[in-house]
């Protein structure tokens, strides 16, 4: 009996995703529970595993393919079914609609061979080759599994059409140095088209494909700069404080609760007193609604290598200063081997950001959507200030708060800020607010 392998339930508002990697391949036996394929979604990647135990007898999706919730992925067959089901590689080739065999020249050691190659063309770049006239064996293939996209066919004729303008300024430009020579009193000389023509870059280009994560962030910030009135405020904190609280609890502390004390979970604390006193600013707007949310699920914003993830603190205002750092180093260390699950990045009522570990000094943080407001953190830099008439060096931070105009005023901004600053030059009033 066979049965499809399809994409799952992929979680809340998550209804695509892409095939990442196959880590089985045709012919291959399967167990009962054993992962088959894995997905990228926005938020997380996912492996699919076997329903049942048999033979992956055909690949349906392959890498690099988006699909939907309910999409069937693969096949899986009884062992003794899947003996005169799984065709051979060349079999299959010739019976896959839109495949063609293109006759390509390989050279290997200055010699030269015929080998065929096989190819897959998308119906789109076969309608537009058809259409401008192309020969498609002239078109360089770069889409998943040597398969000839759109977007190659577009750069086929984007090129064709630069060497077109090229001829189109070779005959203006001939006409013009005849004059300019005999103004001179030359003969005219010779142009060479190999020094106005510009130099080949292509060869040293390199397309990659955009993951399904970067994606989504371009998309969410493109949204956010054109949904959203986003307008940020600063203002700057003298570090004195924490960086000298930390230095006299940071071994104790260690000791006690197996953990370092960062930065992180003062601002989360500050930020969850000014989010009290003003709560517009953990709000969200839902058509001609303000929801205020009086609960404080805190975004972390972590860089991770396959791009910026925000897991959340759930009921951060619930934490101790020992569950929010142990909390955020878990969160760095899934975020770097892919096993955040879309529990820990879905919700949040407001964002942190930590500019200042890649040494930013300054910068206008961008909204993640649905919230209002995000805290962008900086680079801790000794700086002369002014303190009762004396000069004195002290170790400061420049914070920024983007918020959303349509619903956080001005006032409101700078004083979210300013309620900021003051709890971090104080961090014992820290414990006063929790």
């Amino acid at each position: 009996m066979s049965i499809n392998i399809v994409v799952p339930q992929l979680g809340e508002s998550v209804v695509e995703a892409t095939v990442l990697r196959w880590l089985k391949q045709e012919g291959d036996s399967v167990a009962i529970g054993e992962s088959v394929v894995e997905l990228e979604t926005e938020k997380a990647n996912f492996e699919v595993a076997a329903e049942k135990s048999g033979v992956l007898t055909r690949i349906e999706r392959k890498e690099g393919e988006d699909v939907k919730v309910g999409d069937t992925l693969g096949l899986i067959d009884d062992a003794r079914e899947a003996a005169g089901k799984t065709p051979t590689k060349a079999k299959e080739v010739d019976k896959q609609p839109g495949i063609k065999k293109v006759s390509e020249e390989v050279k290997r050691d200055g010699s030269s061979s015929d080998e065929q190659v096989t190819r897959k063309i998308t119906p789109v770049a076969k309608n537009m080759a058809e259409e401008h006239n192309i020969d498609l064996e002239k078109v360089t293939a770069t889409g998943p599994g040597n398969r000839v996209t759109k977007e190659d066919v577009e750069k086929y004729m984007e090129g064709q059409k630069s060497k077109e303008d090229l001829k189109e300024e070779i005959s203006n430009v001939r006409p013009l140095h005849k004059e300019l020579a005999e103004k001179r009193g030359l003969e005219q000389e010779p142009v060479s088209e190999k020094l106005i023509l510009p130099y080949d870059r292509s060869k040293r280009e390199e397309r990659v494909r955009m993951t399904r994560r970067r994606r989504t962030i371009a998309r969410r910030m493109v949204e956010a700069q054109r949904t959203a009135a986003i307008l940020t405020t600063f203002n700057e904190v003298d570090m004195s404080a924490v960086m000298d609280l930390r230095k006299r609890r940071k071994e104790s502390f260690k000791e006690r609760y197996g953990v370092g004390l960062g930065l992180n979970s003062f601002f989360v604390k500050a930020a969850i007193a000014a989010l009290k006193n003003f709560p517009q600013v953990n709000g969200e707007i839902q058509d001609d609604y303000i929801v205020l949310k009086h609960y404080y699920d805190i975004g972390i914003a972590i860089a991770a290598s396959e791009g910026l993830v925000v897991p959340v603190l759930r009921d951060a205002d619930r934490m101790t200063f020992a569950e929010i750092e142990k909390t955020i180093k878990e969160f760095a260390e899934k975020s770097e081997n892919g096993t955040l699950s879309l529990e820990d990045l879905m919700g949040g009522t407001f964002t942190i950001t930590n500019g200042g570990i890649f040494g930013s000094l300054m910068s206008t943080p961008i909204l993640n959507p649905p919230q209002v407001g995000i805290l962008g953190m900086h680079k801790i830099e000794e700086r002369p200030i002014v303190v009762k008439g004396d000069i004195v060096i002290r170790p400061m931070m420049y914070v920024a708060l983007s918020y959303d105009h349509r619903i956080v005023d001005g006032r409101e901004a700078v004083q979210f800020l300013v309620k900021i600053k003051e709890l971090i030059e104080d961090p014992e009033s820290l414990l006063l607010e929790g």
